[in-house]
């Protein structure tokens, strides 16, 4: 009876070191295809994944509240105060996105508040390379942005950018056309009359970021911008962004632009928090 156990004892110990499962698939590792599956795959008998555990639709909001201040409309400095909520649902590559903002505007002579125009766009995004990201955009400007100078129609965008990444450091262009089909406005006061024209205007920007670390990204770049105004110079602007990932869920950003041209606002600052689930 003692050498039955001892031997069953060997056998049984043999049999349980022999059985591995590196993955933890309820796969053994001697007939498993695919090594290494994660955690929230399914997997069929030969240990590939026939199922995500993971939901590929995601969802983020965000809001945020931002600073500008100019004086290339008037005579006096105006400051502006605004608002803003995004939100954004993203599919595998594949993104939607609406925003809109309302803004207060204050000067010595001169005061407005109401909608800017809102937006809605999609986006797709592919990488031909490991180090390479391309992202496609289209969107539409929706005319909820009340003036007298007749901004009364749906504007359209078009939009490509790129990062490329080397190691912690990414570097990143964007090119942007958006075809302007407000109607032209002439304003008199009875002595003098100006003819407002509008044209469609183009975007470029060129940048280099920084990854601290998993969690903090800095980036600076330089922005172009044609009026949609005919007979107005390019806005030129320098920008420094930050990104901070709080936890899994909540993130925040902030970023500020300086106006190089005249055209341009003097400065700019922006707060947004988000939540993505």
């Amino acid at each position: 009876m003692r050498q039955l156990f001892l031997q069953l004892s060997i056998f049984l110990s043999i049999n349980l070191f022999a059985y591995t499962d590196s993955d933890f698939d309820g796969v053994v590792d001697s007939v498993d295809r695919c090594p290494n599956t994660p955690f929230s795959e399914l997997v069929d008998i030969s240990g590939c994944t026939t199922k995500s555990l993971i939901s590929p639709h995601h969802y983020d909001i965000i809001v945020g509240a931002s600073y500008s201040d100019s004086d290339y409309q008037t005579l006096n400095q105006t400051d502006t105060l605004s608002s803003t909520i995004q939100v954004d649902y993203y599919y595998k590559n594949f993104s939607l996105q609406a925003s809109t903002s309302y803004f207060n505007t204050s000067g010595d002579e001169f005061s407005d508040n109401g909608f800017y125009d809102s937006y809605l766009g999609t986006s797709y995004q592919f990488k031909p390379l490991d180090s390479l990201t391309l992202r496609v955009g289209a969107g539409v400007l929706l005319p909820t942005y009340e003036t007298s100078l007749n901004n009364n129609n749906t504007d359209y965008v078009g939009s490509l950018n790129l990062s490329y990444n080397l190691d912690d450091v990414s570097l990143f262009g964007g090119y942007s056309y958006t075809v302007i089909n407000d109607d032209d406005v002439v304003l008199t006061d009875g002595v003098t009359t100006t003819e407002i024209v509008y044209e469609d205007s183009v975007a470029y920007s060129a940048g280099v970021g920084y990854y601290f670390t998993s969690t903090i990204y800095v980036s600076g770049s330089y922005n172009v911008s044609s009026s949609i105004y005919s007979g107005i110079e390019d806005i030129q602007t320098a920008s420094v962004y930050g990104y901070y990932s709080i936890d899994r869920n909540w993130f925040s950003t902030l970023s500020y632009a300086k106006g190089i041209s005249d055209s341009a606002s003097k400065n700019y600052l922006s707060l947004r928090l988000g939540y993505f689930f």
